[in-house]
């Protein structure tokens, strides 16, 4: 599972772990927070999108993503799920390892892209219920710009 930085390039899940763990390190006395959103595009097949955004509150941030391509995804339900998921299953991913690396105070928030405008509010409450029952925060339009902003800019 291979990561890009704008930054510092390609690198491994484990590498991405700990350029986030010394850039939080690197200033302990400030607050952060840590995003995970996915987007994806359908073409002839879907690409997945999930960015990964270590967000030092008021003095910026970093931001880390990988693609997945998947078939076909004509179902928006679907699609919006599977989004969740993989988010999900990130979220906890980064979650063990901290916890296992001593910063398990440092919380993970989900976001989705459904929004209450258009064909994805229908979808809130489900997708919604799935990421705080899996005990994580989530957050949607406008306020996921994991998914919506950083995630979407990479899907095309």
């Amino acid at each position: 599972m291979d990561f890009i930085s704008p930054s510092r390039g390609k690198m491994s899940f484990e590498e991405m772990l700990e350029d986030i763990l010394a850039y939080i390190k690197g200033l302990p006395c400030s607050s952060y927070r840590l995003v995970v959103g996915t987007d994806s595009q359908v073409r002839r097949e879907t690409c997945f999108v999930t960015a990964v955004i270590v967000h030092r509150l008021g003095k910026g941030a970093r931001y880390y993503y990988r693609k997945e391509i998947q078939r076909k995804i004509k179902s928006l339900r679907q699609k919006i799920f599977l989004e969740t998921s993989l988010s999900l299953e990130l979220g906890d991913k980064i979650t063990t390892y901290f916890s296992r690396g001593g910063i398990a105070e440092t919380q993970v928030e989900i976001h989705i892209d459904v929004g209450q405008q258009g064909e994805t509010k229908e979808l809130i409450r489900e997708v919604v219920g799935m990421v705080t029952g899996s005990g994580f925060e989530a957050k949607i339009k406008p306020d996921s710009f994991a998914a919506s902003s950083v995630a979407d800019r990479h899907t095309k």
